[in-house]
């Protein structure tokens, strides 16, 4: 890259000199020039999706921003998910382990551990890691690699983008790490069972998919978590890899489902709640006998035999031992309750509206939460009809995170992801690999987390790589990129000063400074 141009895509990604640039029924018809229902779409594609594609900025010269906007908010909050478009479903049908069931999954990593010590057996004490690699290659990674590719074949071509989003905000929310053990290769099951279903349902639904879920159970440890005392039979124990088999109280995912899934951190519990909690919790785990007999359906078990059965006083009250039933009521008293109302509020408010959200925009979506029983649907239309969504000043105002500046990216240029692989390893070395956050916390969404200069030279680089990657390429199923239709029809993403640093530059690197410019990086 010429040294003149690479300094032009730094400047174009700094920060300093550009600024941060109702009813759904009556939105159509809200005052304001046509700039101003331009501007109004644009920031829906940005917030409840991942950015505009060209045809999404040439079907909004074409229809303009009103109509277009009043279609695109209908679409994004359908109670039930529409088909995939046919090409899409024939992708997703290509990828086979997306459909393998818990127990085919787990199979996949019982299968591996066998091939790697019997090829430890064989090499000896030679060769353990190309054992354990080639053993990974051959039975896991297809499924992360499928589970990866998936998710960005649905978050560039999906037509309701906004359930995409809010996959990711949930998967997130209650966020298991693809590194631990065999959440390896039921992450995408995860997704597919737990987190897909449910994100425009109820929260209890959601809540209790993600809590029963064998991914959920090993990483959290609660398939680990029996009474005090309880002592599995030896051949029972053996059968499991040491990291899974019980030893006692596990408290870890007690704790998260108050602190992080619901209550929050301040969310008024004690050490003491989290004590009883993780005691009416106990029996909570994964059906590895069925597993083995290849079970369709999930592989969620309560084994009463692993149970406290003793009295316990949780947040307050008295519980009657009543085995599964007791985790069961707890997860209706957390699901209903005002601290989570607040949490889950927050957070909607922080991802789709500003880092520092405004207080008064949290209580109307947490009355909402309450009075609609926690309806998530209700709850996104509360804030997509809500003044504070659309202000102007939180308009371009969010830092977009590795994986949001991926994806809008391929999706502006039109890019494929045939190949997922060179995208993983772009989100890796931006710290943000899909599936990849090892802490249940998950990933932030906010500026502090991810704009930093290391960050920023990244981008740059990526932006270069794109804009080659689109210059280049020209079959009949994916043309070149006609850099001048993109630019001309992407001026209204643009400020006046990336404009004048874009008009000097030839094609490749006006694609690539608007990838890499404050406009772009911010939505």
């Amino acid at each position: 890259m010429p040294s003149n141009t690479r300094r032009a895509l730094l400047a174009a990604a700094g920060l300093s000199g550009l600024g941060l640039a109702t009813p759904l029924r009556a939105l159509a018809a809200s005052p304001g020039t046509d700039d101003e229902a331009l501007r109004r779409a644009l920031h829906a594609l940005n917030r409840l999706g991942y950015g505009p594609r060209l045809a999404d900025l040439q079907a909004l010269r074409r229809q303009g921003g009103r109509d277009w906007l009043q279609d695109f908010l209908q679409r994004q909050l359908q109670p039930r998910p529409a088909e995939p478009p046919p090409a899409l479903n024939e992708r997703l049908q290509a990828l086979p382990t997306l459909w393998e069931s818990q127990a085919q999954l787990l199979a996949r990593f019982r299968e591996a551990n066998e091939a790697r010590r019997a090829a430890m057996a064989a090499a000896g004490a030679a060769a353990p890691d190309m054992a354990r690699t080639d053993a990974r290659r051959e039975q896991v990674r297809p499924v992360l690699l499928q589970a990866s590719q998936q998710r960005l074949l649905r978050a560039l071509s999906s037509p309701e983008p906004l359930r995409e989003v809010l996959v990711e905000f949930w998967f997130n929310h209650f966020n298991v790490f693809s590194g631990k053990s065999q959440v390896s290769v039921l992450v995408g099951a995860y997704e597919r069972d737990a987190i897909r279903p449910h994100v425009l349902g109820r929260f209890r639904d959601l809540l209790g998919a993600t809590a029963r879920h064998p991914a959920m159970l090993i990483y959290l440890d609660n398939v680990q978590s029996v009474a005090p005392g309880w002592r599995p039979a030896a051949r029972a124990a053996s059968a499991l890899p040491p990291a899974l088999r019980p030893s006692g109280l596990n408290e870890n995912y007690a704790r998260e489902l108050m602190e992080l899934h619901t209550l929050g951190v301040d969310g008024g519990y004690t050490q003491q709640d989290v004590t009883e909690l993780a005691r009416m919790l106990t029996g909570w785990t994964v059906d590895y006998a069925a597993a083995r007999r290849g079970r369709e359906g999930s592989l969620f078990l309560f084994d009463a035999r692993r149970h406290d059965a003793g009295p316990k006083r949780w947040l307050g009250q008295d519980v009657t031992p009543a085995g599964q039933a007791e985790g069961e009521a707890a997860l209706d008293r957390l699901a209903e309750h005002p601290a989570t109302a607040r949490h889950i509020a927050f957070k909607l408010a922080q991802r789709f509206v500003a880092d520092e959200p405004p207080p008064a925009l949290v209580a109307r979506l947490a009355s909402r939460f309450l009075a609609s029983g926690g309806d998530l649907r209700t709850v996104m239309q509360a804030l997509v009809e809500d003044p504070a969504f659309w202000a102007p000043e939180v308009r371009g105002a969010k830092f977009k995170t590795p994986y949001q500046h991926l994806v809008s990216s391929l999706r502006l240029l039109d890019l494929d992801v045939a190949d997922p692989q060179p995208w993983m390893g772009v989100l890796a070395q931006a710290g943000m690999p899909l599936y990849g956050a090892q802490t249940p916390d998950g990933y932030k969404n906010t500026a502090v987390a991810w704009r930093s200069p290391e960050a920023l030279a990244q981008r740059v680089q990526l932006a270069a790589r794109l804009a080659q990657l689109a210059m280049r390429r020209g079959t009949a199923s994916a043309p070149a990129l006609d850099a001048a239709a993109l630019l001309q029809a992407a001026a209204p993403l643009l400020g006046e000063p990336t404009r004048r640093v874009l008009a000097d530059e030839p094609p490749p690197q006006q694609i690539a400074l608007l990838l890499a410019s404050p406009d772009f990086l911010y939505c």
